[in-house]
C-alpha cells in the first residue's frame, strides 16, 4: 500500500511542477533559476553530511556521488542564470573613443 501512495505523490508532484512552470512568464524565469540554485546549494550540504558520516562504504560512495551530481547541478544552474542575465544587458554600439 505504501508503494501506491508514494507513486501517487510522485505523479502528483510531476503534474503540479509541470503546471506551475508552464504558467511562469518569461520575465520571472531568471529569479526562479536563482532561487532553485540556492536550494541546490542546500542539497550539496546534505550530500556532504551524508558522505561524511561513518556508515557502510556503500553509503559513503553514494554520498560522494550525490555531492558530485549536486555540485554539477549548482554550477550548471549558475552558468545558465549568468547567460540569461547576459541577454538583458545593453549591447555596446562600439562608438569611437
Amino acid at each position: 500500500m505504501e508503494a501506491v501512495f508514494l507513486s501517487f505523490i510522485l505523479m502528483l508532484s510531476i503534474f503540479l511542477g509541470f503546471e506551475l512552470i508552464s504558467k511562469v512568464p518569461a520575465t520571472l524565469h531568471t529569479p526562479l533559476m536563482s532561487g532553485a540554485n540556492a536550494i541546490s546549494g542546500i542539497t550539496v550540504l546534505g550530500a556532504l553530511i551524508a558522505a561524511g558520516q561513518e556508515h557502510a562504504a556503500a553509503a559513503t560512495w553514494l554520498g560522494a556521488v550525490a555531492v558530485m551530481f549536486a555540485t554539477i547541478n549548482v554550477v550548471g544552474g549558475y552558468m545558465v542564470t549568468d547567460r540569461m542575465l547576459g541577454m538583458f544587458k545593453k549591447k555596446d554600439k562600439g562608438g569611437a573613443a
